[in-house]
């Protein structure tokens, strides 16, 4: 190579692109990293504010009847007072069932285990008769050795207590706000933006309070016609403890896929004990019924206007979120995945629309290029027999539509 001359490195367009949007998804996947960061940090308000959005969602309908014949802040008062009252109402039944069938559990739960060393120690497990016996023993031994270290976790445990009752109080708080004005906070928040996002943020939103006030609809059907028939089977079959099995089935609906069969499988091993392995394997037989009816007929009749995502998606999304956050996200998880989904659809068709609009030709006027293009020199854009645009600058016949005036531009969209 010779002094002075210099040579170009010749890079495959392929290799720019990649580059180009390797450095891009790096920015985006550091502001997301950041963001998860954050909420981590301060996932009690996260949660307060999920639950509050829940809240609103199930209590403003009744809110906004209730206003019609009382002010607005009697209404919301007395909505909330309401809903607060059934739950402590069904709680009190639960605790109430459990005190009343607690001597006769426990009766039956020793009564049940010993019933279940019988049928391990005989074919096809053939277990030593003294195994079960030995691991009863290493379990108080353990409780014995550890009791310093369980109380302390216990007290400690008083700390998350506090936080819980913390994050419920401002969700009621909040719900509160959002029922009684939340339109108007959202139109405030709207008018804090700047004016070329406003119509997209509108058009955003209103998927997605649509999307999660219809997924919170359906999954609280869902669940109650879950908790109904489980509570009834239960009830039939003679498994003590059928009221609060129910409502475990009725909280554990809320985790599509996994929490109705981890709740059965609790209920199957109270019915073991309690009934033998009979009427364990007819619950077992239920974990597979009721899941073939909240699969093939709950979720498509009540969730599929609102929700629409493959099982396999909702699946992935539930696992996901229960490794980012646990119950929690497994919880949040689907709803979260749904909204943005809709948000995404939404200004997806609304772009669509602005296109078609911009590229449509008008009654009687100039026909406009095709997605927004630029008109023919000049300006005008008009067919054969139309003023000349470059007399006097002219502008389209009338009746025509300028595409940079009325058609939406995509990418500023």
């Amino acid at each position: 190579m010779q002094p002075g001359t210099s040579t170009t490195v010749m890079v495959s367009p392929f290799l720019r692109t990649a580059a180009a949007y390797a450095w891009r998804l790096l920015v985006v996947g550091v502001l997301v990293y950041s963001l998860f960061a954050v909420l981590g940090r301060f996932h009690e308000i996260g949660v307060a504010l999920f639950l509050g959005l829940v809240i609103t969602a199930l209590l403003r309908p009744v809110a906004d009847v209730v206003a019609r014949g009382l002010p607005r802040p009697f209404a919301v008062a007395l909505t909330l007072l309401g809903g607060i009252a059934l739950v402590l109402g069904v709680l009190a039944l639960v605790g109430e069932a459990v005190a009343g069938e607690r001597t006769t559990l426990v009766r039956e739960f020793r009564v049940g285990v010993d019933r279940i060393e019988d049928w391990l120690e005989r074919p096809p497990f053939r277990l030593n008769p003294g195994a079960l016996g030995d691991l009863q023993d290493r379990i108080g031994e353990y409780l014995s050795s550890h009791r310093s270290t369980l109380v302390s976790t216990a007290l400690s445990g008083a700390h998350h207590v506090v936080a819980v009752l913390t994050t419920l109080a401002l969700a009621v708080f909040s719900a509160v706000f959002f029922i009684h004005s939340g339109d108007r906070q959202w139109a405030w928040f709207r008018k804090q933006l700047p004016g070329s996002v406003r119509e997209r943020v509108a058009v955003g939103g209103r998927a997605a309070w649509r999307t999660f006030t219809g997924y919170t609809h359906g999954i609280v059907l869902v669940a109650a016609v879950n908790a109904v028939l489980v509570g009834i089977a239960l009830w039939l079959l003679g498994v003590p403890l059928a009221v609060p099995l129910a409502l475990l089935e009725f909280v554990a609906a809320f985790v599509p896929l996994i929490g109705s069969p981890i709740a059965l499988a609790i209920a199957a091993v109270v019915a073991l004990a309690s009934q033998g392995p009979l009427v364990a394997a007819i619950v077992i037989g239920l974990i597979v019924v009721i899941g073939q009816i909240e699969g093939h007929v709950l979720h498509p009749l009540v969730m599929s206007w609102a929700v629409r995502l493959h099982p396999l998606v909702v699946a992935i999304s539930v696992i996901a979120g229960s490794i980012a956050a646990g119950i929690v996200g497994a919880v949040v998880a689907v709803p979260l995945v749904s909204v943005v989904w809709s948000v995404h659809t939404a200004l997806r068709d609304a772009r669509a629309a602005r296109r078609e609009a911009g590229a449509a030709p008008s009654e009687g006027g100039a026909e406009t290029a095709s997605d927004g293009a630029e008109p023919t020199k000049g300006g005008a854009g008009s067919r054969e027999g139309d003023a000349d645009p470059r007399e006097g600058g002219a502008e389209p016949t009338k009746g025509g539509a300028d595409p940079r005036e009325g058609g939406a531009d995509p990418a500023g969209d």
